[in-house]
């Protein structure tokens, strides 16, 4: 039996998302970004941005722009997805519908910005469910939010909750901002995020609220985009001590560095290959691997491992490959 069936109930079935998410926003961005995702394969999602990336008053050419990437043959994957403007914002509901009514059934997901409370995250769910119908679209488009406000901060674990959410990404920039001068900038510089007090506490908040309901927790950008060792630290720290299992890109050169941090080592995944494929042959009863007894708890811990050397693309055994990464049967 496959992993995903064997150590996890229906419901707390984890979503297996790629470990970067790439941001652009302008037609030259997204079409290299595009050709650059052909290329490396999907092992990072791309948003094309219709809030901060549309001109002022030239926001529903540049969304039928995007339904027009998302359409096209460009998109290998089918992992492109994007933001629209925040519920409040005169464009959000025109954003959907051109975008649902246009490219609904290959969006990745929908991220929607700045949400200030569990009623808001709520109303977008709604809203993007209701426009969806009304398209006639059969598929439920994932829905990713945007933590970046004092009431979405307050509300993230409720806002976790909603069934309808995926991933929920911290907004270092316009949290920061909200503080009026109380945070210093430095605050939303590559080592400060890391160790103001008020902005640590808004990623661990997330991180923990994302855990505790089964969603995915996706770690801010670092706007220093030419520092890529100071983007592997701050990467590699919100990998293995925020929890975070997904973070953003704004530079094509991040992505790579991304992906490579949020990588288990080899050794980890020769470990992890070991123990499932052992338990796995004895099915999922407890065994012994190099003198340490293992159940079903450290199986789970071990096939997340697994899952996240795939979805970085990591070079597996063709018995790994076989055993755990061809589609499984209901």
């Amino acid at each position: 039996m496959h992993p995903r069936l064997a150590l996890f109930e229906s419901s707390e079935r984890p979503t297996s998302l790629p470990v970067c998410d790439h941001y652009a926003g302008v037609e030259a961005r997204m079409r290299k970004s595009m050709a650059l995702q052909a290329e490396l394969g999907p092992v990072f999602d791309l948003t094309l941005d219709c809030e901060d990336g549309a001109p002022v008053g030239g926001e529903a050419e540049h969304a039928e722009m995007i339904a027009s990437f998302v359409n096209s043959a460009d998109n290998r994957f089918d992992r492109i997805g994007v933001r629209v403007h925040p519920v409040s914002h005169p464009c959000f509901e025109r954003d959907l519908q051109t975008l649902i009514g246009q490219a609904g059934g290959r969006l990745a997901y929908i991220m929607v910005p700045k949400l200030q409370s569990l009623k808001e995250a709520q109303a977008a769910c709604d809203w993007i469910d209701r426009v969806s119908t009304e398209h006639g679209l059969l598929r439920k488009i994932p829905i990713h939010g945007l933590i970046e406000t004092f009431g979405g901060l307050r509300d993230v674990t409720h806002i976790a909750a909603l069934p309808r959410i995926e991933s929920l990404s911290f907004g270092l920039m316009d949290f920061v901002s909200a503080h009026r001068g109380a945070i210093p900038a430095s605050g939303m510089s590559v080592e400060g995020q890391f160790s103001h007090p008020l902005v640590l506490r808004a990623k661990l908040e997330i991180a923990a609220a994302c855990h505790s309901h089964g969603k995915t927790p996706s770690h801010c950008v670092v706007t220093e985009f030419k520092d890529l060792r100071a983007l592997e630290r701050a990467a590699g720290r919100a990998a293995r001590e925020l929890g975070y299992t997904r973070m953003w890109s704004i530079h094509p050169s991040q992505i790579q560095p991304i992906v490579e941090a949020f990588a288990p080592s080899a050794a980890e995944v020769d470990t992890a290959a070991e123990i499932l494929l052992a338990a796995q042959a004895a099915s999922w009863a407890p065994t012994a691997h190099r003198g340490t007894l293992h159940d079903r708890a450290s199986y789970r811990y071990f096939w997340h491992v697994l899952e996240r050397a795939h979805r970085t693309g990591q070079p597996l055994a063709s018995q790994v490959q076989e055993a755990f990464f061809q589609e499984p049967s209901a």
